[in-house]
């Protein structure tokens, strides 16, 4: 008999999973959204453990958090910011935080559902992948304000990343944290988390799903008409940092010889003028283009000396985040939630 059939139960073990949610301003759902996940994740076959974030709210979201975690055992683990950081910070801490081989991420106003938790871990297990993102296929969300927006914001990140997913704003994800804690999130990174991802793994190593997803009940929504705006220039960083993150000098590099490339063309032909066919130069516009074209050229290559000197720095630093905690469960007393 295999040590498989002997004990079946053993190779049903899932590893141990961290469930990382950010919430501001959110009371009403605090509740509601504990008790969503420990239904949804009554069934998963592993250790897991809660983490909430509370990115400075001023509701009272933290103190109902704290009066829940006691109430429902050390499994829950509450993180309170000392002020509103955003979700990019909440969701680091939460991952800094996690101590499970796997961790998932979700929005802390129940429009996400945890009881599509444990089928994307099996999954991400059974597809062998880095990341699996969630796709809210159905969106419950208004069509004009978010919908179209969001769809065309997913297109075009797609076409300048290459990495094609469907609804890179979905916040249900899993994660292997091996991977993820190579990734640290700063600014409001959070909408590009696939890309990042890809730029530590391997493209096909992150995959989709179709999920469920809920309209609001409680509270009201964090986003408005200007994030689309926001996307762009969130995407512009992304396409910088993917391509050129870790040689950002060929980057200001290539720019500055490309200027100094046409200046010096400007200059040699002004040359020409000036000593074969005797003309005088002195107030030709070509003349102060050129110059400018020149200075242009050793501003963008003296720019991307200094990238490189920066970049170096960052990435030799240990502290990349910038969130601050106030108050957080301890450490030491953290505990799990066993399979039933």
């Amino acid at each position: 008999m295999s040590s498989s059939t002997a004990t079946p139960g053993r190779a049903e073990q899932r590893p141990r999973l961290s469930i990382v949610i950010p919430l501001y301003q959110e009371i009403d759902n605090v509740e509601p959204l504990l008790t969503r996940v420990h239904e949804g994740l009554a069934d998963y076959r592993g250790d897991w453990e809660l983490i909430c974030v509370d990115d400075g709210s001023r509701d009272g979201t933290a103190a109902r958090l704290r009066v829940l975690a006691e109430r429902l055992g050390s499994h829950v683990r509450v993180i309170q910011l000392r002020r509103n950081f955003g979700q990019t910070a909440a969701m680091q801490a939460g991952l800094d935080a996690a101590r499970g081989e796997l961790i998932a991420t979700l929005d802390g106003d129940l429009q996400n559902d945890p009881a599509d938790i444990p089928q994307m871990v099996d999954e991400l297990l059974e597809r062998d992948l880095d990341l699996l993102q969630g796709w809210r296929r159905q969106r419950q969300d208004d069509l004009l304000l978010r919908k179209i927006p969001s769809r065309l914001a997913n297109a075009l990140i797609g076409r300048v990343t290459g990495v094609a997913l469907h609804d890179y704003g979905c916040s249900l994800k899993v994660y292997r944290a091996e991977v993820i804690r190579e990734v640290r999130l700063l600014g409001e990174m959070h909408r590009f988390i696939p890309v990042w991802v890809a730029a530590v793994t391997a493209p096909e190593r992150i995959g989709e799903t179709e999920v469920r997803h809920q309209a609001r009940q409680f509270g009201a929504s964090k986003y408005g008409i200007s994030r689309t705006f926001r996307v762009l220039l969130d995407l512009l960083a992304a396409f910088f940092f993917l391509r050129f993150g870790a040689r950002p000098g060929h980057f200001f590099g290539s720019i500055g010889l490309l200027f100094g490339v046409l200046g010096g063309l400007m200059m040699t032909h002004l040359l020409v003028v000036k000593f074969i066919l005797g003309e005088p130069i002195g107030q030709r516009p070509l003349l102060f283009t050129a110059i400018l074209f020149l200075v242009v050229s050793i501003q963008f290559l003296t720019t991307g000396v200094l990238a490189e000197l920066m970049t170096r720095t960052f990435y030799a630093a240990g502290e990349h985040t910038h969130h601050r905690i106030r108050w957080e469960s301890d450490p030491e007393a953290a505990g799990w939630k066993p399979p039933r």
